[in-house]
């Protein structure tokens, strides 16, 4: 039933844009929603580094392509609803600046300094919208974090343990860019298209360059985000893991060998990429996440 949902959302946003397109060709916002929406090539690195593993029952993507293959289960389609996850906080963040700004003179610090003005608005919705809209899929079954840092997150070593100040902080490097490039000036240009006037690869062209400038920065943003959660996992810090594995039909994701130690019945599988996984002992007495306790 969620997945209907989902797919019925994908499918509103879809029509949304298209029919927007035929009004507004070319409008930053609508450029800023595919861009956003193409960062799904990347949600399979994106999945690995988190220790986020999705439903393996959703409708996927062929699981033996390369990419999709570093995935730890599978790579749904409903990724490629992005659009409304990363661009959604900087409308409600931009509005609040503005009406901020009406309220100050033109020489206050708001007016001087819109952009730095807008990230904690942009952080602070962000983190609120990241919280609600995960915990909620967490709760319902779409994924789950396998394995959390312990300090900061929500629920610890439960199946929907939820590393809150962690993702709901590093997603925002994605948010925060989003805003900024859409943000308009008093010229009513965005940050985005007074970048693309820059390039003289597209100067003749400032929707492409507007797109390709948004792609870029959205791309980076989102891969620092990746790098946060891969500081945690290459660091050994995510050492509380979903118990029990809520997923019987499919290999529980072990790469580190954690789920075996706390007792939770196999196969294992590594991931792509591991390396393979150490050699480990379920406990005698069961174990946290064994059946038998």
């Amino acid at each position: 039933m969620q997945e209907v949902g989902l797919a019925v959302m994908l499918i509103t946003l879809v029509a949304i844009i298209a029919v927007f397109w035929q009004r507004y060709p070319r409008h930053p916002l609508l450029l800023m929603a595919i861009a956003a929406t193409a960062l799904v090539w990347l949600d399979p690195v994106m999945n690995w580094a988190p220790y986020a593993v999705y439903n393996p029952q959703l409708t996927h993507w062929p699981e033996t392509w390369p990419l999709v293959s570093l995935a730890p289960t599978v790579e749904p389609f409903i990724v490629l609803g992005y659009a409304t996850f990363y661009v959604a906080p900087a409308l409600p963040a931009i509005w609040i600046l503005r009406r901020m700004q009406a309220r100050r003179p033109v020489d206050s610090f708001l007016w001087r300094h819109p952009l730095i003005s807008l990230i904690p608005l942009v952080y602070v919705i962000g983190f609120v919208y990241d919280m609600a809209l995960e915990i909620f899929c967490i709760r319902t079954g779409l994924y789950i974090y396998s394995q959390v840092m312990p300090f900061g997150s929500l629920w610890a070593g439960k199946p929907y343990q939820f590393p809150l100040l962690w993702e709901s902080s590093l997603v925002t490097l994605v948010m925060i860019p989003a805003g900024m490039l859409l943000y308009r000036d008093d010229t009513g240009k965005t940050n985005a298209e007074k970048l693309a006037q820059r390039l003289r690869a597209f100067r003749t062209r400032p929707a492409l360059g507007t797109f390709v400038v948004m792609f870029a920065i959205l791309n980076v943003a989102y891969l620092a985000y990746g790098a946060g959660f891969a500081v945690i996992r290459l660091t050994g810090s995510a050492t509380s893991v979903a118990c029990p594995y809520p997923y019987p039909e499919a290999k529980v994701y072990d790469p580190e060998g954690l789920y075996e130690k706390a007792g939770q019945p196999g196969p294992y599988f590594p991931g792509i990429g591991s390396g393979g996984r150490p050699n480990v002992s379920p406990p005698p007495n069961g174990g946290r996440c064994s059946p038998k306790t």
